[in-house]
């Protein structure tokens, strides 16, 4: 069945490393009020479905959704959670649309991470308990075996890499959510602390606080709620094995899988030609050019040149993370897909402000949840 939801209303807040004005709730409420004035709707006659994408370990108390209702406006009315990345939070809204569940449905994800005093204890604790845990070693030792073996496997080089943490940190500088921009050469990356070899922490996003609410509705209901619709044409997510020692970690399987499924649903058969932009998983900088080559967007080792030849920049044929992705804006847990939609969003309807790129038509979004899982999904988006 072909898909067809639309995003009728976005409003974000927060977009700082840090937000001690503001509580997850409070943050939560003004990015969800600025969605309902974008869509013109009240929560509370027009919204048949709430769903909020969260993880009781980084909010620090158990059945979190227990806590979302009154900010969005969802009291006694049908909410659920869904533990994993925002775009999967998407598609389950996509799906009680399609099926008749809801007409128009709310999808929230945040990130307070500033109030989380142990991270990497957190992360860390998502290891298999009796192989991996115990290692008492800081989590991203994953992305620096991956990152080894992706190089190694497709011949990339490693300037390549230190390419992505320049081009992505240099185009959050024209971001106004770009709490991470900054204007530097490769050197200036690679020489940067090494996070786990032979990752640097340049080449490492950042955690920020936010909040981000999206309004979806039926193709009949969008219709009448405005003329700055955007279209998910496509969407699909999948999992990895959960076991890293089974991976094959020079490549992303959960993108090819994801993307495959979107792709089919949206009827392109030729992605590399496509797309007028691409905002794809960026948490560290050999995981967008992995994720290119895995979107087919780039051939099997081609992403890294092709991000040193200007292929991906911001006024090149294809703009990839014009936003300044993960590395320039920063990492929001399981917000960062819905981070990477309302960039896309934005393009789409022509309110990118200085980081406008003319005539994007059609879009493609991506994520991954994160260390160590294998999980993510990728969306198509259009006019």
């Amino acid at each position: 069945m072909p898909l067809r939801v639309g995003i009728v209303g976005v409003g974000y807040s927060g977009f700082d490393s840090m937000t001690p004005s503001l509580s997850t709730r409070e943050l939560m409420f003004e990015a969800a009020s600025r969605a309902y004035e974008d869509a013109g709707i009240d929560p509370r006659k027009d919204v048949q479905s709430f769903i909020c994408c969260t993880e009781d370990f980084w909010e620090g108390i158990s059945i979190t959704d227990e806590y979302m209702p009154d900010q969005l406006g969802a009291v006694l009315k049908p909410l659920c959670t869904i533990s994993s990345d925002g775009i999967v939070g998407l598609a389950t809204a996509c799906m009680h649309i399609m099926s008749g569940i809801a007409d128009v449905a709310v999808v929230e994800s945040h990130s307070k991470i500033s109030d989380v005093r142990n991270p990497d204890e957190i992360s860390s604790f998502a290891l298999d308990p009796i192989y991996d845990h115990h290692v008492n070693a800081d989590p991203r030792f994953v992305a620096g075996l991956e990152m080894a073996r992706y190089l190694k496997e497709t011949g990339t080089k490693r300037d390549y890499c230190a390419q992505v943490a320049v081009k992505n940190k240099k185009n959050a500088l024209l971001n106004p959510r770009g709490v991470h921009g900054a204007n530097l050469d490769k050197r200036a990356v690679l020489s940067s602390k090494v996070a786990a070899s032979p990752l640097t922490e340049l080449e490492s996003s950042k955690t920020i606080d936010g909040s981000i609410v999206f309004v979806l509705a039926s193709a009949q209901k969008a219709k009448k709620l405005g003329n700055h619709t955007v279209w998910i044409n496509g969407i699909g997510w999948s999992s990895d094995t959960p076991w890293i020692e089974d991976r094959d970690m020079a490549k992303a399987e959960y993108v090819e899988q994801s993307a495959a499924r979107a792709y089919k649903m949206a009827g392109i058969r030729n992605p590399t030609t496509y797309f007028d932009l691409a905002e794809v998983d960026d948490t560290y900088s050999y995981k967008e050019l992995q994720s290119l080559e895995a979107l087919k967007l780039a051939g099997k080792g081609k992403a890294g040149k092709m991000v040193e030849s200007g292929t991906f920049d911001r006024d090149g044929r294809l703009p990839v993370n014009a936003s300044g992705g993960s590395l320039g804006v920063g990492h929001l847990l399981e917000a960062t897909g819905l981070h990477r939609v309302l960039e896309a969003v934005l393009q789409l309807r022509g309110q990118a402000g200085r980081l406008q790129i003319p005539r994007v038509k059609k879009a493609v979004v991506q994520s991954w949840r994160g260390i160590p899982t294998a999980t993510g999904a990728a969306a198509v988006l259009g006019n």
